[in-house]
């Protein structure tokens, strides 16, 4: 490992560690949300926050645009919302001279760095399907042509249970796009009387920009050239692939209680996210124990639990929980 390896992971560790800081000015607690919101920025992946209206998810999102020098857009999912209010419109324009009309494609709010999809599934599955082909292949197609997306990009979300009022389930092509699905809980007795003193007073804060897009785009190279050995590499895949109920090798209760597992693209995730976990808190070197701090995030929306599972009580994180709990980790 060069000298310019071990400066660049001391200067993301620090550059991370900052802009933590800064979120922690106006975000009480919630520590691991952010955490996870930042590994899922190093990673390259989109985040999807999941929790009941009231716990600080637009407000941690838009705080996060504001302490990165990034171009950030936020959209309102309503019911009425169309795609093209996304992804842009044809417009008739007359050109000045010869009078002739001609179509103008006018660019939606996902030609931005940072893309705010607030509420997302308050919209019909129509419209949640805009976002399909600029959160996967990085362009928006209209009318046969190709317009890239801004560099670096990511859509950070914000869901409300699907039990609440007014709300289309995501699906699960959609949910596939989303590195993490983060559940977001109330805060503890002491965080709360914070949030509280702090919501309810004359206090303005202001954020730093801490980091940029070209900056944020080299870090994520500095992750992908963490090296990770063979057995962890080994854990993840197992775990993407013992969660399938039709892979023989799968357990019983994975069987018994699920309809479908987590494809490929989880165990991509896993290794992924282990590595910016690795660099955050200044390593080189991933273990398990990385892997099994984010698998929870990664898999339980890549999970669907069938009838069984509902009787018996059980959930995509109590299934995970029994799974990490079956599966060895490989020797190294």
């Amino acid at each position: 490992m060069g000298n310019d390896t071990v400066r660049d992971l001391e200067h993301l560790q620090a550059v991370f560690s900052a802009v933590k800081t800064e979120l922690s000015k106006v975000i009480v607690g919630q520590e691991q949300v952010i955490w996870r919101v930042l590994i899922a920025l190093l990673s390259g992946g989109h985040c999807l926050l999941l929790g009941v209206p009231g716990l600080a998810k637009t407000m941690l999102i838009h705080s996060l645009g504001d302490v990165m020098e990034l171009d950030f857009n936020r959209v309102q999912f309503t019911p009425d919302l169309m795609p093209s209010d996304i992804t842009g419109t044809d417009i008739l324009n007359e050109e000045p001279g010869s009078g002739r009309r001609v179509l103008r494609f006018v660019k939606g709010p996902v030609f931005t760095n940072l893309l705010l999809a607030d509420e997302i599934n308050r919209t019909p599955p129509k419209t949640q399907a805009a976002l399909l082909e600029a959160m996967q292949e990085k362009h928006v197609t209209n009318a046969g042509m190709k317009y890239p997306l801004p560099q670096p990009f990511f859509v950070m979300a914000t869901q409300n249970p699907i039990e609440q009022e007014g709300t289309y389930p995501l699906p699960e092509a959609q949910l596939d796009r989303f590195m993490f699905l983060v559940k977001i809980d109330y805060p503890a007795r002491d965080e709360e009387i914070n949030i509280l003193k702090q919501t309810t007073a004359n206090r303005e804060v202001e954020l730093q920009k801490i980091l940029d897009g070209g900056k944020l785009m080299y870090f994520q190279k500095v992750v992908r050239s963490i090296p990770v050995s063979d057995h962890v590499t080994a854990y993840c895949a197992d775990l993407a692939r013992l969660s399938r109920p039709d892979n023989p090798e799968a357990p019983d209760f994975i069987k018994r209680n699920l309809s479908f597992g987590a494809g490929p693209r989880a165990g991509q995730y896993l290794m992924l996210a282990s590595k910016a976990r690795a660099a955050l808190n200044g390593r080189f070197n991933v273990c398990c124990e990385d892997v099994r701090c984010c698998v929870y995030e990664i898999m339980r929306h890549r999970m669907a639990c069938n009838f069984h599972a509902a009787g018996e009580n059980l959930t995509p994180d109590s299934i995970i929980k029994m799974l990490v709990e079956y599966v060895p980790e490989p020797k190294g």
